[in-house]
């Protein structure tokens, strides 16, 4: 099953290789990345957003990180605890 945040963000892009270079990566990287072989570097998540210009959000890239990358509808706990 391949990565749909990368999938889209490569096309943006203008493929694996132009994407790499955008962020500092080698296009092996950037497969593995599309191949849920390797999970994307939270530091890197910043810079695919901007390559995207926005069209793919931080979250999308890293869904399992809601504390660094939270998706824009979460509503932050509001529960006291005592």
């Amino acid at each position: 099953m391949k990565n749909n945040a990368i999938d889209k963000a490569i096309r943006i892009a203008g493929g694996q290789k132009a994407l790499g270079e955008k962020v500092g990566r080698a296009q092996s990287t950037i497969c593995d990345w599309l191949n849920n072989k390797k999970r994307i570097a939270p530091e890197v998540v910043p810079n695919l957003v901007l390559v995207t210009g926005g069209e793919v959000q931080a979250y999308e890239f890293r869904p399992d990180l809601p504390h660094l990358f939270p998706h824009p509808d979460t509503k932050p706990c509001t529960t006291k605890h005592t």
